[in-house]
């Protein structure tokens, strides 16, 4: 293993201000120099909660999880060079995941192994009911495209997961919406990069209602656009 690699934690945002300090106070502080939330145009005090916890907070008005994410990235861009992290780790607000897992998805980078580590909820312990129906469905149908088209395997298009970062900015991610986390992935395999999944738990949401799964307007949508994005980088 190399010297200490500065960690750096991206955590998309949007009315989470119950679920943040559980999310916040979990992360090993020993492990990440700062944690960034990329607050989504929240209407409640995720903000306030999120420097409450000692984050730092970017604001990104123009809804949309992949904006959030493309916000927390510009800032870290911003940043001189000699000041911007090795690795980044992606990790949900909702307390859907387990923040003190983080060693574990980080390690094959550390271990100069892997370039992205994606934590595998279908390989770790899923809580009954954490993922609905259709969820489960498109978890299984997009890393079986991904498969056949572009030679990676996958199980799971799991948001908690860990990046080098000049491999991140090699990517050129452009989504701004649900398709985040499969261009990630697209991209990761066109690029040829190390990639490794790690297992993870996962949970129901502690607070509130998902963005996605809530509905099944949002559902349908998330589930298109995951699809297209797939067949879009071909």
């Amino acid at each position: 293993m190399r010297e200490k690699q500065t960690i750096d934690v991206l955590i998309p945002a949007w009315n989470e201000e119950k679920n943040l300090p559980l999310v916040l106070a979990d992360i090993p502080k020993a492990w990440v120099r700062q944690v960034i939330v990329c607050d989504n145009g929240s209407t409640d005090g995720t903000a306030n909660a999120a420097k409450a916890a000692g984050a730092m907070v970017v604001s990104q008005p123009e809804r949309g999880y992949g904006n959030a994410c493309l916000a927390g990235m510009r800032y870290l861009q911003t940043q001189p060079s000699s000041e911007q992290p090795e690795i980044v780790v992606f990790l949900d607000g909702d307390y859907s995941d387990y923040p003190d897992e983080l060693p574990k998805v980080v390690a094959p980078i550390l271990n100069d192994e892997k370039d992205m580590v994606i934590g595998s909820r279908l390989l770790g312990n899923m809580e009954p009911d954490a993922m609905t129906v259709p969820q489960r469905f498109g978890n299984w149908l997009a890393p079986l495209l991904i498969r056949w088209f572009y030679g990676y395997r996958f199980s799971d298009l799991g948001p908690f997961r860990a990046i080098r970062w000049d491999k991140l900015q090699a990517l050129r991610m452009r989504d701004r919406n649900f398709g985040w986390t499969v261009e990630m992935q697209v991209k990761a395999a066109k690029h040829r990069l190390r990639c490794a999944e790690v297992p993870v738990r996962y949970r129901k949401r502690a607070a509130g209602k998902s963005k996605v799964s809530g509905t099944v307007r949002g559902t349908i949508l998330a589930g298109w656009k995951i699809v297209m994005t797939i067949f879009k980088y071909l």
